[in-house]
């Protein structure tokens, strides 16, 4: 196969050159791309030898410009152990990068395995950050620290004056732990307090029972409560049973729960609410028969069902399909000397928006209101979703307006579960309607409901809302990441706005990101652009390539115009030699698996794709995002 010399091994001397990995520098030393008058010989695939000589300690060298990191480590001297050497291995360059947040830049500490306690509180405390029980919890439950350096970065935060020594701050830790399932250093860290005189409290309690619960720990957990006096000095009343009963019964272990329940009755005292746990734990599988046992056994203790009993029974019967018998308690609840409330008709609305039946959820509705019962958020949201989820759009905006003019504020999470399903199905108007009223009343937009706008404005082509939306991510406090831009960049070249599209690619290309499409989008541009392409003729090509926005992509398409170039002697081709067009077609094909090869090591995501026509003759080309054979 005949090949170019000149840019097959102009291509691999930028390997020892590179010293910022930017696509711009590659354009700028990727002159030898040139196939025009080449010297022509003919190589076979088993002589091809890819050698790559890179220095290492230039590459060193440029590391340590990067990376508080010494190229040449210091040798000790064999004879003399002075001090000064061993404190300068606890010297820590501070972090001047301004765009590192507070707890990226104390949790960037232990990033550099620093040796010994003293030394790492050292680094913690020349980061200099404005420290809060807020960014502390931050560094605990963001990024990858191990069990050992959560407890040691804590002791060493509660040690600053910023950092009250109560029971809330340890919580924090104590919940961290729990959720990265540290189960050990959790209890140890437990043990630690008492001795320190520090008394837990219900919170506490139910953090460290659901952390084991989760950790599927069950019988560890209900171990703990057996000896909760003895070792942590917590008091064991039906405060602390109820506790661990809705721990087991919110992780759908009903049946511990109920187990439990049963062994210490007598032993501990119980009030109304412990049988309502159990009741409820029943109630989310459906499992009448059981709710009915324990509200016997409740009556029988000499303890009333009360309105939050009958919200958990009639939801457990509408999960059994028993709409009626549901109907017909709620009915007799007046007689029974129990007022329905709130709760009741929450339980009666979500069993009719179950079955699809709105006429009837909006029956119990409006008795709601007229037995002078305030809704709540919750009676919101289970009719909002419902209405969303049948596709009656309109009515579930006049219902959210209705909230809104109540003074609820929903939470970011409500929000997000409201846009999403709305950004499935048809234009974006009525997401945005929701999106813009919640922003209006203060409540936090999270960063998924933000992607979900984006993503629906960008395939419907209005671009200005989506830079709108865009921009007031960022004024939320949210960064850009690849998914963004990858929106972005789609919905500006489906309106035609190519120009802008570069430059956001340009943005998201300097913060280190290299959207999967934005390869394809830009190509895109150049062949809608002027007729380029179809022009046919390498310079034209060039001179719509600029430096700041050089793409792999294009450089497969002007390899394709030189091919026609050289073919043609730079006329428009009439006609072509299909077998010469498909040897050239080989040799492009295996310079751009060299350059995905090479490119892979610098970029995360580097797609090569082109598909071009040839008159008389119609070849579809694409480079495999596969790793090249190890015969190329």
């Amino acid at each position: 196969m005949a090949i170019n010399p000149q840019s097959f091994l102009g291509f691999l001397s930028l390997t020892n050159k590179i010293t910022r990995y930017r696509l711009p520098h590659l354009l700028r030393s990727s002159i030898p791309f040139s196939t025009l008058d080449p010297p022509q010989f003919t190589i076979s695939h088993d002589n091809i030898k890819l050698q790559s000589n890179l220095d290492e300690d230039y590459v060193l060298n440029e590391l340590s410009n990067l990376l508080p990191i010494s190229p040449k480590p210091p040798i000790p001297h064999p004879y003399n152990h002075d001090r000064s050497i061993s404190n300068k291995q606890v010297e820590i360059r501070p972090v001047f990068d301004r765009f590192l947040s507070p707890e990226e830049k104390l949790r960037g500490v232990f990033v550099q395995k620093i040796k010994g306690k003293s030394g790492i509180e050292r680094a913690l405390t020349e980061c200099s950050v404005d420290l809060s029980l807020d960014v502390v919890a931050k560094v605990l439950n963001r990024g990858n620290l191990g069990g050992e350096a959560m407890i040691m970065f804590f002791n060493w935060a509660i040690k600053q004056p910023m950092i009250s020594k109560d029971v809330d701050s340890y919580n924090v830790v104590i919940r961290a732990l729990g959720r990265r399932k540290f189960i050990d250093f959790m209890v140890k860290f437990l043990h630690e307090l008492r001795v320190e005189g520090v008394s837990m409290n219900s919170e506490t309690l139910s953090i460290v029972i659901d952390s084991l619960v989760r950790a599927r720990r069950v019988y560890k957990a209900i171990q703990m409560f057996g000896k909760l006096e003895e070792e942590f000095g917590f008091e064991r009343d039906a405060e602390s049973l109820n506790v661990l009963l809705q721990c087991l019964c919110r992780r759908s272990h009903v049946g511990a729960a109920n187990s439990y329940f049963n062994s210490v009755k007598g032993k501990i005292p119980f009030n109304c609410m412990t049988y309502n746990v159990i009741i409820g734990g029943w109630s989310k599988f459906g499992r009448v028969s059981e709710m009915q046992r324990v509200f016997e056994e409740m009556e029988e203790d000499g303890f009333s069902p009360d309105c939050l009993s009958f919200s958990y029974l009639l939801e457990g019967l509408g999960r059994a399909g028993r709409i009626e018998d549901a109907v017909m308690i709620f009915g007799s609840m007046e007689e029974k000397g129990c007022v329905p409330d709130t709760n009741v008709y929450n339980a009666m609305i979500s069993n009719f928006i179950s079955v699809g039946d709105f006429d009837e959820c909006m029956k119990y509705y409006r008795c709601l209101l007229s037995k002078n019962c305030d809704p709540n958020i919750d009676t919101y949201t289970r009719m909002i979703s419902g209405l969303i989820k049948a596709s009656k759009v309109a009515d579930a905006l006049e219902m959210f307006d209705e909230m809104l003019d109540r003074g609820m504020v929903t939470k970011t999470g409500t929000v997000t579960s409201f846009i999403e399903p709305l950004c499935s199905f048809g234009p974006p108007h009525a997401a945005m309607v929701i999106y813009t009223k919640a922003r209006k009343v203060g409540c936090k937009i999270s960063l998924s409901a933000y992607k979900l706008l984006l993503m629906r404005l960008s395939r419907f082509g209005k671009c200005g809302m989506m830079l709108k939306i865009w921009d007031e991510m960022q004024e939320s406090g949210y960064s850009s990441d690849m998914e963004v831009y990858e929106y972005l960049i789609s919905g500006l070249c489906n309106i035609g706005q190519f120009e802008n599209a570069v430059l956001v690619m340009e943005e998201s290309m300097r913060k280190g990101f290299c959207p999967s499409r934005s390869n394809m989008l830009v190509t895109v541009k150049m062949r809608g652009d002027v007729g380029v392409l179809k022009a046919g003729t390498f310079e034209q090509a060039s001179s719509v390539l600029t430096s700041d926005s050089f793409q792999w992509e294009i450089v497969r398409c002007l390899w394709i115009t030189e091919i026609n170039c050289e073919v043609h002697n730079g006329e428009k081709p009439t006609s072509c030699d299909s077998e010469l067009l498909r040897k050239k077609l080989d040799l492009i094909n295996l310079q751009a698996i060299l350059i995905y090869f090479l490119g892979s090591l610098l970029f995360t995501e580097l797609p090569i794709s082109c598909h071009y026509e040839v008159p008389g003759t119609q070849v579809t080309g694409r480079t495999s995002v596969d790793p090249p054979a190890r015969g190329v």
